[in-house]
């Protein structure tokens, strides 16, 4: 008979490792290397009147690990955190941090200058900013001839 969780463990969707022990002699599966869909990074998305700014939390990801696809419409970030590997599986008492690939698709609220996007990482905290393209800005085209 399965045990409920705590109302914590309810509530946050933990994991008690002393009881995924007992689920895992039961169940004969490794809750820790089960094969798992990317996590969906969360974001925030926000307009300004010249730019769409996104910010998500990517502490424990170097920026080289990050891939970040950038269309007129969409933003994909893409990325990994890598597990410490010096830490043996049966030393964890309480576990609750993802590890492993995760990913997000950002659909715009304006159409951006691709070639103008920047991002920036600080403490964990990355952010991207999207300058909106100008559809009122004019520009003269120099008519030539040819000879």
């Amino acid at each position: 008979m399965k045990k409920r969780g705590s109302f914590f463990e309810r509530l946050t969707g933990t994991i008690n490792v002393d009881d995924d022990v007992v689920e895992k002699e039961e169940n004969e599966k490794d809750w820790v290397e089960e094969e798992r869909e990317d996590y969906q990074l969360t974001v925030d998305v926000y307009n300004k009147p010249e730019e769409v700014i996104i910010h998500t939390m990517v502490a424990g990801v170097r920026p080289e690990d990050l891939d970040i696809s950038i269309t007129r419409e969409m933003v994909v970030i893409k990325g990994e955190r890598k597990e410490p590997e010096d830490i043996a599986k049966e030393d964890y008492f309480h576990k609750e941090l993802y590890w492993g690939s995760f990913s997000r698709t950002i659909m715009l609220p304006a159409e951006i200058e691709v070639e103008e996007a920047d991002a920036i990482e600080n403490h964990g905290l990355l952010s991207i900013t999207l300058p909106k393209i100008d559809k009122g800005k004019q520009t003269k085209l120099k008519v030539k001839t040819r000879s």
